[in-house]
């Protein structure tokens, strides 16, 4: 694993120890980042399921300012505090051990808005409409904001969820991808 683009491109990234998470492959990846820029001109994220923080890090190394990670998992906390700080990215990031829904519903509460929400929920979970339907109640998302949702490919979600609407979807083998935005 590594960052493909940006401020640390080629810099190598640790994954999380065990079978428990899946990474983003370095091709999923690259065309994940090819729908959304491929770079920023600022802005905030939110890797929720981080699990070795890929996803955000290659957002803040193609130019994102700030970005927020949550994964439930001990190993993967470690893992992505581990590769935030070989990467010297800590003054841009917070790190939180929590359940995707109550990380949402601390965010709420804290009125954080993002530009950029990455989902990377365990495929058998199918927690993605649920999760993108919280975020578009809850203000979650900035006006021109988008949502990008990785799923198993024979688990395709809606096209519109709430007011969210998918504007681009590709598929990789088992992997899919969408982007949602207003």
């Amino acid at each position: 694993m590594r960052v493909i683009s940006g401020t640390l491109k080629g810099r190598q990234l640790k994954a999380v120890p065990g079978s428990g998470t899946r990474p983003t492959t370095d091709k999923v990846k690259e065309s994940i980042f090819n729908m959304l820029g491929p770079f920023f001109e600022g802005g905030t994220g939110l890797d929720l399921f981080a699990g070795s923080g890929g996803l955000g890090i290659e957002a803040l190394s193609r130019g994102l300012d700030k970005v927020i990670f949550v994964d439930k998992d001990s190993k993967a906390l470690q893992t992505i505090k581990n590769n935030l700080n070989d990467c010297k990215l800590m003054d841009q990031t917070e790190v939180y051990r929590n359940d995707a829904a109550r990380a949402l519903k601390a965010l709420v509460k804290r009125e954080v808005t993002f530009d950029y929400i990455f989902l990377d929920p365990p495929y058998k979970q199918k927690r993605l409409e649920e999760l993108v339907a919280y975020i578009d109640e809850h203000n979650l998302l900035n006006e021109n904001g988008y949502v990008m949702c990785e799923y198993s490919s024979d688990s395709r979600p809606s096209d519109q969820i709430g007011k969210l609407q998918k504007v681009k979807e590709e598929t990789y083998g088992i992997i899919g991808i969408s982007i949602y935005t207003y």
